[in-house]
C-alpha cells in the first residue's frame, strides 16, 4: 500500500486505496454481482446498481423506439448497397447469387452474431467497444502503460481476478496479466476500433444523405450531380448546426419516420416479386451462391465489399444497447427490421431481373411511378435519421473515451435533464461536420463513399469478434470447441468481406484510415502521455514521514479556511503538495487532497460516489471521487464542497474536530492544482519527442482542465505550474 492510504496512516472511516474489485466467480453470463468485495475491510462496495426488470409492454415500447435510435443506419442500406455492386451483362442467375449473398450476409452477421450471440457480452446492461474492455478490465489486472484505465490502487496488483476456471482460461489470463505487449496491443485495437466508430459519425451521413438526395437525378437529365451535392451540403449543414439542440429535439419522430420507411419498402419489395418475378425468394437457399461464383468467379469476390453494406449499423445494435434492453433490440430486429430488409433487397433484385441496365440506381428505379415522390421524401428522412443515429454515437464513444481517461478534455454538454445519453460535444461535432462534408465535395458520390464505409464498418466487426472471444475465454469460461464455433466462422467471413474491402482502397477506402488515424494519434499520444505523467507522480510522491517533517516546521504558516489539492494520484500524497508548500511555505487550516477516479464500471450509486478518509496529520484528510465511465461528470462548486465537509464531520472523532471543519468552510474555500508540463528527456527517442513536446503538450494546452466537470468559480481556483522531464 501507499504510504498515505496504509492502515496505520488513516485513522477513520475510509476505504480510499483498498480494492474495488467483484467477488470471485462470475455467473458466466455477462450477469456480475451486484458489489464489490474489498479484502481489507471485509466489505462490498461499491454496489453496482441491479439491472432493470422490464414489462412485456415496457419491452415492446422500448422495441418500437430502438427502431429510431439503433436501425436508422442499417434500415437505410437498401439505398446504396445494390448500385455499389455494379455488376455488368448481369443475368438473372447473377442476380439470385446476389440476393442470396445478401440474404445470407444479413442472417450470420446482424442476426446470428449481433442479435443472439454479441448482445449478451454487455457491461452491466451496457454495450459497445469500451464496455468490452472495462468489461475484461475488471477481471484482468492490467499494467501496461497504454491501458485506458490506469488509475488502479497499489493492491491491486495483488489481487485474483477471477483465478477460478479451466486449465486455459487461468493460461490465457496469467499471459495477459504477464505482458505488458500483449495489454498494450489489447488497448490499442479498442482505440482503433473507437476511431472507427468515430470515422463512421461522419462517414455515414455523407454515404445516407448522397445515396438519398441522388435519386432525384433519375426523373430529369437537366439535375446535375452539382446540384445534389449542393443539396446534401446544405441539409448536412443544418443537420450538424441543430445538434446543439439535442437529440430529443432534433429527433422526437425518428421512430414514426423509420417505422413508415420500413413498411414503404415492404410494400413496394412485395409490389415488385408479384409484378416482376414472383419466384425470386427461391434465392435463400446457398445453392444460388455456389452457382455464381462458378460463373463469375473473382469477380463475384470483388462485388463482396459492396454486398457487405448490407450490414451497415448492426455495431449499433450491440453500442445502443445502455438505451433499451437486449429482448427488445432482438425483438426489433427478427420481427420488423429483418424481414422487412429481404423484401426490400428483394423486391429491387425482383425488378433488376427485368430491368438489369437499371443496377446504378436500383432503388429509386424499383420504386413505382405513382408512389416515387413520398418514398422520397421518406428516404431523406430516413437518411436523416440514419446520419442522427451514428452522430449521437460519436458523442457517446467521445464520452466514454474521455471518461476512462483516453481522449483530451472536451466540452460534454447534457441536453437533456431526464435523458443521461443525450449530450452534445461541440468540438467532436464540427470536426465531423467539416470531414463529412469534404467527403461529399471531394466524392460527390454515396456509392463511392461507400467503398469507404464498408472498410470502416468490417474493422470494427473484426475488433468486436475478437474482444467477444476473449470475454468467452477469460470471463464466461465458455467451452472451448464453442469458442473456436464462435470465432472461427464469424473471423472467416468477415476477414473474407475484409479482403474485398481492401481493394477499394484507391477507390475511397482509403478514408476511414485516414480519418481513425487522425483520431488514434490523438488517443494514443494523450494515452502514453498521462500514463508517462502519472509514473512521474508515482515516483515522486510524498512518503508519510517527509509530508509530517515539512508540516511539522515553525515557519510554515496555517491559514484559517479549506484547501483542496487537485490531484490524478490514486495512492500517496501528490508532488504537488510538497511544491507548493516549498513554495508558499504555507498549508491551510484544512487540507483535502482530492482524486476523481473513473471506475472500469458502468456507474457508481450516488451515495457511493464521495470516500473520505482522515490522515494522521492534523487537518489532513483525503477524498475520492468516483464515478462509472457512463456518469456525468459534472458538479456544481456549491454541491461538492458541503458534500464533502459532510463527509468528513461524520469521521470525525470529537465534536470539536468536527466543529473545526463547519468554522473552515465558512472562512474560504480554494481549489489548487498542478499545470504540468512535460518534456521529454534528451537521451530519448525522436518518436518520444514528438509524441510528448508537441502532440501531448498541444493536445494539453487545448483541452479543458481536469476541474472543467467541478465548475469552480475562476476567484477560487489557483494553478501551480510543474515541469515533468520524462
Amino acid at each position: 500500500m501507499a504510504d498515505i492510504i496504509e492502515e496505520e496512516d488513516l485513522e477513520k472511516g475510509s476505504n480510499i486505496g483498498r480494492t474495488n474489485e467483484p467477488v470471485h466467480g462470475g455467473n458466466g453470463d455477462g450477469d456480475e454481482p451486484s458489489s464489490a468485495y474489498d479484502l481489507a475491510t471485509k466489505k462490498y462496495l461499491p454496489r453496482v446498481p441491479k439491472r432493470k426488470e422490464y414489462t412485456t409492454m415496457q419491452t415492446l415500447l422500448l422495441a418500437y423506439q430502438s427502431l429510431g435510435v439503433v436501425y436508422g443506419d442499417l434500415a437505410t442500406s437498401p439505398l446504396y448497397v445494390l448500385p455499389s455492386v455494379g455488376l455488368k451483362d448481369a443475368t438473372e442467375d447473377d442476380f439470385l447469387g446476389i440476393l442470396s449473398l445478401v440474404f445470407w450476409t444479413l442472417t450470420i452477421i446482424p442476426l446470428v452474431k449481433y442479435s443472439f450471440i454479441i448482445l449478451h457480452a454487455d457491461d452491466h446492461g451496457e454495450g459497445g467497444t469500451f464496455a468490452l474492455y472495462s468489461y475484461l478490465c475488471r477481471h484482468i489486472n492490467f499494467k501496461s502503460k497504454l491501458t485506458i484505465q490506469n488509475t488502479r490502487l497499489e493492491s491491486d496488483a495483488s489481487m485474483r481476478y477471477y483465478t477460478q476456471g479451466s486449465a486455459i482460461k487461468s493460461r490465457t489470463k496469467n499471459f495477459i496479466e504477464g505482458s505488458q505487449a500483449a495489454q498494450s496491443v489489447l488497448t490499442f485495437f479498442v482505440m482503433l476500433g473507437t476511431s472507427m466508430v468515430i470515422g463512421d459519425g461522419a462517414l455515414t451521413p455523407a454515404t445516407s444523405v448522397l445515396s438519398a438526395l441522388s435519386g432525384i437525378q433519375s426523373l430529369s437529365s437537366k439535375i446535375t450531380t452539382g446540384y445534389v451535392v449542393l443539396m446534401a451540403v446544405l441539409l448536412l449543414l443544418a443537420l450538424f448546426l441543430f445538434q446543439h439542440c439535442g437529440t430529443s429535439k432534433v429527433g422526437f419522430s425518428f421512430s414514426p419516420i423509420m417505422v413508415l420507411w420500413l413498411a414503404s419498402n415492404v410494400g413496394c419489395g412485395i409490389y415488385n416479386i408479384i409484378a416482376y418475378n414472383p419466384s425470386i425468394l427461391k434465392a435463400i437457399s446457398p445453392y444460388y451462391i455456389v452457382k455464381f461464383y462458378k460463373r463469375r468467379g473473382v469477380v463475384g469476390w470483388e462485388i463482396l465489399g459492396a454486398v457487405f453494406l448490407c450490414t451497415t449499423g448492426s455495431e449499433a445494435m450491440f453500442a445502443d444497447l445502455g438505451h433499451f434492453n437486449k429482448r427488445s433490440i432482438q425483438l426489433a430486429f427478427t420481427c420488423f427490421v429483418y424481414p422487412s430488409m429481404v423484401l426490400s433487397y428483394a423486391g429491387e433484385v425482383a425488378y433488376l431481373t427485368k430491368h438489369p441496365d437499371h443496377i446504378p440506381t436500383a432503388f429509386y428505379s424499383a420504386i413505382p411511378k405513382p408512389v416515387y415522390w413520398p418514398m422520397f421524401v421518406i428516404a431523406t428522412l430516413a437518411a436523416i435519421v440514419a446520419s442522427q443515429s451514428m452522430i449521437s454515437a460519436t458523442f457517446s464513444v467521445v464520452k466514454q473515451s474521455l471518461a476512462l481517461g483516453c481522449f483530451p478534455r472536451v466540452n460534454i454538454k447534457h441536453t437533456s435533464s431526464k435523458h443521461e445519453g443525450q449530450i452534445y460535444c461541440p468540438e467532436i461535432n464540427y470536426a465531423i461536420m467539416v470531414i463529412c462534408i469534404g467527403l461529399v465535395l471531394i466524392f460527390k458520390q454515396g456509392v463511392e463513399i461507400g467503398n469507404a464505409y464498408g472498410v470502416a464498418v468490417v474493422w470494427v466487426m473484426i475488433i468486436s469478434t475478437c474482444l467477444v472471444t476473449l470475454v468467452m475465454l477469460v470471463i464466461w469460461d465458455t467451452k472451448f470447441p464453442l469458442i473456436l464455433a464462435f470465432f472461427i466462422p464469424f473471423i472467416f467471413v468477415e476477414g473474407t468481406y475484409m479482403t474485398s474491402l481492401l481493394k477499394k482502397i484507391p477507390q475511397g477506402g482509403w478514408v476511414p484510415f485516414a480519418i481513425s488515424a487522425f483520431f488514434l494519434v490523438i488517443m494514443v499520444s494523450w494515452t502514453y502521455g498521462r500514463s508517462q505523467k502519472t509514473a512521474f507522480d508515482e515516483e515522486r510522491k510524498m512518503s508519510i514521514s517527509e509530508f509530517n517533517n515539512m508540516t511539522s516546521t515553525g515557519d510554515l504558516h496555517r491559514p484559517p479556511g479549506i484547501c483542496f489539492f487537485c490531484s490524478d494520484l490514486v495512492n500517496g500524497i501528490p508532488p504537488i503538495v510538497r511544491h507548493y508548500i516549498q513554495s508558499t511555505k504555507s498549508l491551510s487550516e484544512i487540507t483535502v487532497i482530492v482524486t476523481i477516479r473513473t471506475l472500469p464500471i458502468k456507474t457508481v450509486l450516488p451515495e457511493e460516489r464521495l470516500d473520505v478518509g482522515k490522515m494522521r496529520t492534523d487537518g489532513v484528510y483525503r477524498c475520492l471521487i468516483q464515478f462509472g465511465y457512463k456518469d456525468r461528470q459534472s458538479f456544481q462548486e456549491g454541491d461538492i464542497v458541503p458534500s464533502i465537509i459532510v463527509k468528513l464531520r461524520e469521521i470525525a472523532e470529537t465534536e470539536e474536530e468536527a466543529e473545526k471543519l463547519g468554522q473552515a468552510l465558512e472562512k474560504g474555500v480554494l481549489f489548487v492544482a498542478g499545470r504540468t508540463i512535460l518534456k521529454s528527456k534528451e537521451s530519448n527517442g525522436w518518436l518520444s519527442h514528438i509524441v510528448i513536446d508537441y502532440l501531448y503538450r498541444f493536445f494539453q494546452k487545448n483541452s479543458r482542465s481536469t476541474l472543467s466537470s467541478l465548475q469552480i468559480p475562476p476567484e477560487k481556483y489557483l494553478q501551480v505550474g510543474m515541469q515533468y522531464e520524462i
